[in-house]
């Protein structure tokens, strides 16, 4: 069964910038794969999501970069310019791709979920 590995959370000063790291200990590449957070107080919410067999593969959303290293098993998120509602815990997310454009933040549509990160936002 698919299992992840959440890192790279943690306090961070306004503006700042971060990488989320999410490892799997088994092959990712045919699966679809999305990043989703849940600030305090409010319900998760999707941020971005990539294909499987994304070429290249990386995804830029604004503020928001999501990418994937299918050698080393690994999805990323960076955020850039961050802002105090950016405060939240960040869950990465997969599943089986049903087709080769299969990408969206309906987290329904997703089985395998990491423990989450906690992103803190303050000065």
């Amino acid at each position: 069964q698919l299992q992840f590995k959440e890192s790279g959370g943690g306090l961070v000063q306004p503006g700042g910038s971060l990488r989320l790291s999410c490892d799997s200990y088994l092959p990712l590449s045919d699966y679809t794969m999305a990043w989703f957070r849940q600030a305090p107080g409010k319900e998760r919410e999707g941020i971005s999501c990539i294909k499987a067999f994304e070429r290249p593969a990386r995804s830029v959303k604004g503020r928001f970069t999501i990418s994937r290293d299918d050698v080393k098993n690994m999805l990323y998120l960076q955020i850039d310019s961050l802002t105090p509602e950016d405060t939240g815990i960040y869950y990465c997310a997969a599943d089986r791709a049903p087709s080769p454009d299969f990408c969206t933040v309906d987290q329904n549509k997703y089985h395998y979920w990491g423990q989450g990160a906690q992103v803190t936002v303050s000065s």
